[in-house]
């Protein structure tokens, strides 16, 4: 097996598990890491032995693949910049902020044959949800036509400068958070969305909370229902406190 170079471009919360995973894995070599942080980056690159790079355009030339796990408004930006080196890429969740974002990097990647693309969309992955997703395929559960997800947990975790407490970093809470199982029922249903309603609220979470004096405006609880094609729904009931 050739060895792949491996980078990370922001190791805050999630970056510094994306390098600690790429250390661990046989056939990958971490190469660097780099951060807005120099200290943070320091840090990082010095649990593993590996070089602190000042920016992405200097880890890039480095590496073969290159995890993106800065904050989802720069997303885009970062990916863009890692695509257009011919790097494979993982983008943290979600892709993006906004669709539109998503459907330029969706463009992006239908010219670029041979490069991998991926979203770190592991709930896919873990043992529970595969073994569901393996019974439901294999028809055991027959036509599975209602699912019913609820995610009752704690708030929203303290991350670098805050930056997950506010609606214009982050896309919203059904956005950052919950991804996961919108793409879930997708797993599940194998059909297209096509019809979304909601009722949320920011209830209890982060109101006495002030950065720069802005008051965090995140959602913290709220019910989803996604209709997909062939009259399938699921529903995600949310509570952060």
């Amino acid at each position: 097996m050739n060895t792949m170079r491996a980078g990370v471009i922001g190791v805050g919360h999630l970056g510094q598990h994306h390098a600690r995973l790429y250390a661990s894995i046989p056939g990958v070599t971490l190469v660097g890491v780099t951060d807005q942080s120099p200290a943070r980056a320091q840090e990082i690159a010095g649990r593993h032995g590996v070089r602190v790079f000042a920016n992405p355009a200097e880890l890039l030339p480095q590496v073969d693949l290159v995890s993106v796990a800065v904050p989802t408004s720069a997303h885009y930006a970062v990916a863009k910049h890692c695509l257009a080196a011919g790097k494979h890429v993982l983008v943290e969740k979600p892709l993006a902020t906004t669709v539109h974002d998503c459907r330029k990097i969706e463009r992006l990647v239908e010219t670029r044959p041979g490069q991998v693309v991926a979203v770190g969309l592991e709930y896919r992955f873990m043992a529970p949800t595969a073994w569901l997703l393996d019974t439901v395929r294999a028809g055991e559960l027959g036509n599975v036509r209602m699912m019913t997800i609820i995610e009752h947990r704690f708030p929203f975790l303290d991350k670098v400068g805050a930056w997950n407490r506010f609606n214009d970093n982050t896309g919203g809470t059904f956005v950052e958070k919950c991804c996961h199982f919108f793409d879930l029922m997708y797993q599940v249903f194998r059909s297209e969305p096509i019809a979304v309603l909601a009722s949320s609220a920011e209830t209890v979470n982060h109101r006495d909370e002030r950065y720069d004096g802005r008051e965090p405006d995140i959602l913290d609880n709220g019910y989803v229902i996604v209709e997909f094609d062939g009259g399938r729904r699921g529903m995600l009931e949310l509570c952060m406190f």
